[in-house]
């Protein structure tokens, strides 16, 4: 999937995508703003099992790569629930430091929202920002995502506890 930004685009993971993962995974500033399970230092091996992860057969969810400039420079995801939750959605990212604040991360997140609700029979897509991470949250608002709520001390991370901002992207169907 083209990106409207010069150079990027989303599509699969490919095997040889894990060393430049690797090396842009493995950022402080990357994992402050992830879930534990994206580790830290994040190796080669991490970044290699991770794309064999997403190629698995059969995987229920959405894992792409942001690919800038023919290098993975990141992820972006949509997580499916099931049960009452089955037609809403979790989408999350990455991108590598270099390549912030050029508008790369918004443009994948608005393009992976609009085709994920456009495929699948979702209705809402949603996300949750640590409150110190303005960046993402800016990120979620130009892709057309709305703030409802802030949920508070709901994230724990390198031994804070901070609110998580609940954005969501909500389309009537």
């Amino acid at each position: 999937m083209p990106l409207p930004v010069a150079g990027a685009r989303l599509r699969p993971f490919a095997t040889a995508d894990a060393p430049a993962l690797a090396r842009h995974g493995n950022d402080r500033g990357i994992w402050l703003n992830l879930r534990d399970r994206f580790p830290h230092p994040y190796s080669l091996a991490d970044a290699e099992w991770y794309v064999r992860f997403v190629q698995a057969e059969g995987a229920a969810d959405l894992h792409l790569c942001i690919e800038v400039n023919g290098e993975a420079a990141g992820s972006i995801s949509v997580l499916f629930k099931d049960d009452i939750n089955r037609r809403e959605a979790e989408i999350g990212y990455w991108l590598a430091r270099p390549y912030w604040g050029r508008g790369i991360a918004t443009a994948a997140a608005q393009v992976l929202s609009d085709y994920a609700l456009a495929n699948f029979d979702i209705c809402r897509l949603y996300a949750t920002v640590f409150d110190y991470n303005l960046a993402s949250g800016r990120v979620l608002e130009k892709a057309g995502f709305e703030l409802e709520a802030r949920l508070r001390k709901s994230i724990t991370k390198d031994g804070q506890t901070v609110d998580g901002l609940l954005y969501a992207l909500v389309r009537e169907a």
